[in-house]
């Protein structure tokens, strides 16, 4: 073996990818824990979500739907404890307990909320289109 290292076996441990996940944290402190992270495959956009619903002073019923459903998501998820904190940090801004999201939010459903359907206004013309017609 000329002009090679040898890998220790903690170096080789660390290159090791488990079975399942996308992702191996090698900054965890506890090296047992740092085999069970993983990296959630809609992080990057659900970060950008979360860092939109801390901004918000008074949450909007669409607010609340997403809040509640990246709870759901990232509850028992081995890794993003960053995303789960600031999930929390969000409820205690809006001064809501889980059990409160979640009776808000199934009223909301109830109510016949769908997700990226806006209410449409009734068009109200002025009849300009007609008003200059020459008619016949």
């Amino acid at each position: 073996m000329a002009g090679r290292p040898l890998a220790s076996p903690r170096q080789k441990a660390k290159n090791v990818r488990k079975p399942g996940a996308s992702w191996i944290s090698k900054r965890s402190p506890d090296p047992a824990m740092a085999e069970l992270q993983q990296a959630h495959p809609l992080y990057a956009k659900d970060r950008d979500l979360v860092d939109q619903l801390l901004a918000v002073q008074v949450p909007a019923d669409g607010h609340l739907v997403d809040l509640a459903r990246l709870l759901s998501r990232y509850e028992g998820f081995p890794g993003a404890e960053d995303l789960r904190d600031d999930l929390a940090k969000t409820l205690r801004l809006w001064t809501l307990s889980r059990d409160e999201l979640h009776q808000r939010t199934r009223a909301i459903w109830a109510g016949g909320y769908r997700p990226g359907a806006q209410p449409v206004a009734e068009a109200v013309g002025s009849g300009f289109d007609t008003a200059d017609q020459d008619s016949p």
